[in-house]
């Protein structure tokens, strides 16, 4: 019997191509010879090359949310002579299942999302109290039976990156910045960015406030952001005198990763950048405010959830809702500075 190959339509998100890394495992673990190229957006083609068992990320050219239904039928006709023998799509939109049926793959495998029967042929109901995580529903695809998890959520891998550290080196070279050679000298990064929107952002002056204790210690300080991001790593900076190392719209996906393994400690708001440092097995602070930390969990055991679960929370909304303002964004406002440099000395210690 020929070895399954497999082609994985990837989430557009950061954090979720991050938690598909564990599917990843399970795939290569149940079918130790089976080939997984992953399409997606071009812009996290960063993670798969820092994933052992990708053997291929394959650049999606659609921009984000654009149907395109007669660009994706001739990409999918252009990948079907490459011997795939199923796909499995863990976007639960219709245009994402365009693609696979285009290329003629044997084997579609999904949700069922938006009314994609006919284009799947091996669709799976949500069943969202039994697969309450993103990484759950994720590794349930893995599965040959119709419904059901393919593991025991305890027993899911977490997602592991493959830092390139030489790389890392010559980012901070080309920056004319010194790896610290003390040991005593840690490094602590900063991820004060939310690409969803304000009430997942821990504020600015918290942020400087730990910071600035860290700088004090004689640690180095990274801040790392998008270009979205600049105003706020700046702001940061600038209530630090400019003392922290501020990579905010300065680095690729990639170098970033790769700057951030060399990192002590990270603290960041529920992000992509979130489960990057989880992913790196990084001592992790996760900041949760608008968000539920029980649907998107930091993958590593001994992360840190900062969550007040206030009766507001959580409320997915990008913007706090609440007029008041001295209610407004309390379930970030009232995570206190001290309680998070607390944790940060007892993993550290």
């Amino acid at each position: 019997m020929p070895a399954k190959k497999i082609l994985v339509i990837g989430p557009s998100w950061v954090g979720d191509m991050v938690l598909a890394h564990s599917l990843f495992q399970v795939l290569k673990t149940r079918y130790p010879d089976a080939m997984i190229d992953v399409a997606a957006p071009a812009w996290t083609l960063p993670l798969l090359d820092r994933m052992p068992e990708v053997n291929l990320g394959i650049a999606l050219p659609f921009k984000h949310g654009q149907f395109a239904l007669f660009e994706r039928i001739k990409f999918g006709r252009s990948l079907k002579n490459k011997g795939y023998t199923q796909a499995i799509l863990l976007v639960n939109s219709l245009k994402s299942a365009i693609l696979p049926f285009a290329a003629g793959i044997p084997q579609r495998t999904g949700f069922i999302g938006e009314f994609r029967y006919g284009l799947l042929n091996d669709i799976r109901e949500l069943n969202t109290s039994k697969l309450p995580r993103t990484v759950d529903r994720f590794v349930a695809l893995s599965t040959e039976a119709k419904s059901g998890l393919a593991t025991d959520p305890n027993s899911i891998p977490d997602p592991r990156l493959i830092a390139d550290r030489d790389n890392a080196l010559r980012v901070l070279t080309k920056n004319n910045i010194s790896e610290p050679t003390n040991s005593a000298q840690k490094i602590l990064g900063l991820c004060p960015g939310a690409e969803y929107g304000e009430a997942k952002r821990w504020p600015i002056e918290h942020y400087a406030e730990v910071a600035n204790a860290a700088l004090n210690k004689g640690w180095q300080v990274w801040l790392f952001g998008s270009d979205k991001d600049i105003p706020v790593t700046s702001a940061i900076n600038q209530l630090t005198q400019n003392h922290c190392q501020d990579w905010g719209g300065k680095t690729k996906l990639g170098d970033a990763i790769d700057l951030m393994s060399l990192c002590d400690t990270v603290i960041s708001n529920d992000s992509g950048l979130m489960h990057v440092a989880a992913a790196l097995d990084k001592k992790l602070i996760a900041i949760y405010g608008s968000s539920d930390p029980h649907h998107t969990p930091p993958m590593h055991p001994n992360a840190v959830i900062e969550y007040l679960a206030l009766d507001c929370s959580p409320c997915f909304k990008r913007e706090c809702p609440l007029k008041n303002d001295a209610d407004k964004l309390a379930c970030l406002k009232r995570i206190k500075p001290h309680s998070v440099l607390e944790k940060i000395a007892s993993l550290t210690s």
